[in-house]
């Protein structure tokens, strides 16, 4: 396998985030940046400097996790319980004890594991903040505590959810299914692993009803760094296989994966292959960085093309330009998308989504969907996809192409939708169109 990269990498390095004395108090540090710059969830965490234990690492993301998904509920239960909003630091650790109070509503001795969580946080403030503000903390965390165990009125307020979405979900699927979707949202996602080696798989992988896919089990952590590592696996939802599946690679077919970054599909297309040519285009960024890494792993056989460009922007004079296909066999556009179909492993994204983020991204999926139309041979194939549940995303946008000129080219052969009250893991939407 012969990686080409075609243009340069921009790498940008984040202001590393130093972890605090144990897992608690990296939480409170990682909450307090989140309140404070708003940065997404992933982001921080690649922030995080090493110097944790293993344990502790874990214990920190559980906690930050859970702040971010039960945030809605947590404001609602601190909402007019200070007189003036105290310091960022002092929200964070009011938030992270409001996640502790929070999964303890269930425990056998209730009164005694809230009153062990304030003890907890109170005693953390002293040093994390001041005793001052520890005493703040214990009036107030002890009035969020009965807050918290009020019934909730909505499902919005039950599931910590914006309104708006809850109500756009309940007229879309039926409330049933809206409050399957939304507490399949706020449960922690289990680690999913796709098996690339021919050798026999180790004892911390359990086989799923997914064929390839195994789910990771807990405490293996450094095993499964060392088999990524090496190749042996990638980390990716069950729900990444259904565009792939769809496209359906061939040995010696050449393939474009058109929104590449950050390459687990581009990979798993590779290995599909074996043998070809795969040409993996995504914008310029970040994230270019580990598809390059990805691509670096690619079966010897698939001869790969990184090309650090916008599909929009770009057309076969380009390809042209850089010796590679100017048509394809296959072509996977897995669009930018809302993400609604993936906020189990996503939680930061209902507080970033806005009602009119759907419209804006169709737009932008039908002017990729053109863009990526043009790059398809007479009889080849186009898969556009996105991980999103909502129909303004995929069914709208792909009626909006057949309506065009450039739809009347292209025939609709197949389509999956996956929903996880049906399929069990995330969400995702893939068509199959054919050109004539």
């Amino acid at each position: 396998m012969k990686l080409d990269v075609k243009q340069g990498f921009q790498n940008t390095t984040n202001r590393p985030l130093h972890p605090g004395a144990d897992g608690w108090g990296t939480a409170v540090l990682l909450i307090e940046r989140w309140l404070a710059t708003q940065e997404r969830v992933d982001a921080l965490l690649e922030q995080l400097a090493p110097g944790l234990p293993a344990q502790e690492r874990a214990r920190a993301q559980h906690l930050f996790y859970g702040v971010v998904r039960w945030a809605g509920r947590i404001d609602g239960a601190l909402a007019g319980l200070m007189a003036m909003p105290p310091r960022t630091k002092v929200r964070a650790i009011l938030m992270v004890a409001g996640f502790e109070l929070h999964e303890q509503r269930l425990a056998a001795d209730k009164t005694g594991a809230i009153a062990k969580v304030i003890h907890h946080a109170v005693e953390k403030a002293k040093t994390v903040a001041s005793p001052k503000e520890a005493g703040l903390v214990n009036a107030v965390a002890r009035k969020m505590a009965s807050r918290l165990d009020e019934v909730p009125k909505t499902l919005a307020e039950e599931f910590a959810h914006p309104e708006w979405l809850v109500l756009r979900w309940v007229k879309q699927f039926g409330e049933d299914k809206a409050r399957q979707l939304l507490e399949w949202n706020q449960q922690p996602a289990p680690v999913y692993a796709r098996w690339r080696s021919a050798e026999p798989t180790p004892d911390f992988l359990a086989p799923t009803k997914w064929p390839g896919f195994f789910e990771v089990k807990a405490g293996r952590w450094e095993d499964v760094r060392k088999l990524a590592n090496d190749g042996a696996i990638y980390l990716q939802d069950p729900s990444t296989r259904l565009c792939v599946e769809l496209l359906a690679p061939q040995p010696g077919e050449t393939i474009l994966d058109a929104c590449a970054a950050p390459g687990g599909k581009s990979l798993m297309i590779a290995d599909a292959m074996q043998s070809g040519k795969l040409v993996a285009l995504d914008e310029e960024g970040p994230r270019l960085q580990r598809l390059r890494e990805n691509l670096g792993r690619a079966p010897k056989r698939v001869d790969v093309s990184l090309m650090p460009a916008d599909l929009e922007k770009v057309g076969t004079v380009f390809f042209r330009d850089f010796s590679l296909p100017e048509t394809y066999d296959a072509v996977l556009l897995d669009a930018p998308c809302s993400n609604t179909g993936v906020m189990r492993h996503r939680i930061d994204v209902k507080q970033r989504l806005q009602e009119g983020d759907f419209a804006q991204h169709g737009n932008q999926q039908l002017a990729l969907l053109h863009a990526a139309a043009r790059m398809v041979r007479p009889g080849g194939r186009l898969v556009y996809s996105t991980c999103s549940l909502d129909a303004q995303e995929n069914e709208a946008v792909i009626r909006a192409f057949f309506d065009s000129r450039a739809g009347g080219v292209f025939k609709r052969e197949k389509h999956i939708l996956a929903h996880p009250w049906n399929d069990g893991h995330d969400a995702a939407a893939a068509f199959l169109l054919r050109k004539n």
